[in-house]
């Protein structure tokens, strides 16, 4: 995964993963709400994860609303979440590694007056 649009879709699967490990309980509009995200966009990621084997959905047996889901990671989706982590990770050290190479060199830019510069010219 090296495209910019399978990176996002990775970064969107694994915030998906990670908000459902600690709510599963979570309506989609709700989850679509926590994602700044539409629901039908969040429904189609949700199918995704789960035609892949790594969200199941079952109803809640007990509750009065039999339309009430609860999404749960299965221990495949557990595996790939850890996974997920890891490269989202290591991606977000980077960004953070450039950004800091690039705030050096804008602070030095404000630092040098203007005079220098164009001496150095």
């Amino acid at each position: 995964m090296t495209s910019r649009q399978a990176k996002i879709q990775e970064d969107t699967h694994f915030r998906i993963m990670r908000i459902l490990q600690d709510n599963p309980d979570l309506t989609q509009r709700e989850l679509a709400d926590k994602l700044g995200m539409s629901v039908g966009g969040l429904n189609y990621c949700l199918n995704a994860l789960i035609n892949k084997g790594f969200v199941k959905m079952a109803n809640f047996s007990k509750s009065k609303n039999k339309f009430k889901y609860v999404y749960l990671l299965t221990p495949q989706g557990i595996a790939e979440k850890v996974a997920l982590t890891s490269r989202f990770l290591k991606r977000k050290m980077e960004e953070y590694d450039a950004l800091k190479v690039e705030i050096e060199a804008l602070k030095s830019e404000v630092e040098t007056p203007d005079s220098e510069r164009a001496q150095k010219v």
